[in-house]
């Protein structure tokens, strides 16, 4: 279908705005510095770890990484026990362990190593290439090219979703498949525009892409728009008629689904049982105490426990309750301290002493149950 030229010029005049914003405003984040805003892989681990996490949250988990695995070799050889120490408290462990998939795909495959700025990496620099890497979608292989290679590739990722529907005043909800085509097109559309010199500005599918992004996260945000100081307001429908606080229209939120479990941190001779995470399961080969899941609030800790282990506790002590969320689920850990005179012939696990937990990476609640037990043992409770 042929574009108006209105349409034609709106496109053009968002990109001639959008990179200069971005050039003078971009935050200083350490993977956008040289030397590596010039490494694929830097580049990569970032785009990895900034997945449904907050730029403020990875910042020091992308410096220890990088000073740990500073390349994609040091990444593939990696001990499974390191990376996901590494990657504890971030989350969404699967990310890291495709991210390990993807380095020893590469390194074993021998891509070649590709030039960029004066770095020098084994990383792929085609588009499909990348997205055949395990872990990376559309979005994730488009940014990874456009930031390392400079290619114009597009993006969309909620921020972009966020600016485009307001700037366009596109109110069907961009889940739907029309829609989000639709989307994908405009963002095909301005990065393609920014490969060629307009304006005396130099081709930069890189800083566009990135711009994009960078308004989402500091102007065009959820909530409390900062709309008077956006470099685009001119060209925004959502901002002449009034209407950004309604755009996206991302329809009704699913339920969030509570799920309620009882931990025991059972301590025997100064020692804690823990347990390993199997394979294919949320938070694989995490580390945790003894837990069972309850479908009763009520269920006494006395009685679980001796289920679980088949042992009647002299005592029970509760200890602390925890709550987080894992994707929809909306997660109560009700944790309690048991002393043992003697080993259980059920329990299954290793027993530590809690200078040894910090070899472990364990679960982001089960980390903090491990110092309210080391807390508790010390006071004597």
């Amino acid at each position: 279908m042929m574009k108006s030229k209105t349409y034609t010029d709106k496109v053009k005049s968002i990109v001639n705005l959008m990179i200069p914003w971005y050039q003078k405003n971009a935050r200083d984040l350490p993977w956008r510095r040289k030397p590596y805003c010039d490494d694929p892989y830097c580049v990569y681990v970032s785009e990895i770890m900034l997945q449904q996490t907050q730029v403020k949250t990875v910042i020091p988990f992308w410096e220890r990484w990088l000073r740990e695995l500073p390349t994609i070799e040091a990444a593939a050889r990696a001990p499974s026990a390191k990376i996901h120490k590494l990657w504890e408290g971030l989350g969404y462990y699967s990310r890291v362990r495709n991210l390990q998939k993807a380095a020893q795909q590469i390194v074993q495959s021998g891509t070649r190593k590709v030039e960029h700025g004066n770095s020098t990496c084994q990383f792929p620099d085609d588009f499909d290439d990348v997205l055949a890497l395990p872990g990376i979608g559309r979005y994730t292989a488009g940014a990874i090219c456009s930031i390392a290679f400079n290619q114009p590739t597009p993006i969309l990722d909620g921020n972009v979703i966020r600016v485009l529907t307001r700037i366009f005043g596109i109110a069907e909800n961009p889940k739907e498949k029309i829609t989000n085509a639709r989307l994908w097109q405009l963002a095909t559309e301005l990065v393609g525009i920014s490969k060629f010199e307009t304006k005396n500005l130099k081709p930069n599918c890189s800083h566009l892409n990135q711009s994009l992004m960078e308004l989402g996260a500091l102007i065009c945000t959820p909530r409390n728009q900062r709309c008077l100081i956006c470099p685009v307001k001119k060209l925004c429908v959502a901002f002449k008629e009034n209407r950004a606080a309604e755009l996206p229209n991302l329809g009704k939120r699913e339920a969030a689904t509570a799920q309620h479990f009882i931990a025991f941190a059972v301590e025997c001779g100064g020692k804690f049982l823990v347990q390993q995470r199997p394979a294919g399961v949320v938070n694989a080969h995490l580390w945790e105490f003894p837990n069972t899941e309850i479908t009763d609030i009520k269920t006494d800790a006395k009685t679980a426990f001796q289920t679980h282990f088949g042992v009647k506790p002299s005592t029970v002590q509760p200890l602390r309750t925890f709550k987080h969320s894992i994707t929809r689920y909306r997660i109560t850990l009700a944790a309690y301290s048991v002393s043992l005179k003697k080993r259980p012939g059920r329990a299954k696990g290793r027993w530590l002493k809690p200078a040894e937990f910090e070899k472990l990476a364990f679960s982001s609640a089960h980390k903090k149950l491990a110092s309210a037990a080391v807390k508790s043992m010390l006071s004597g409770r």
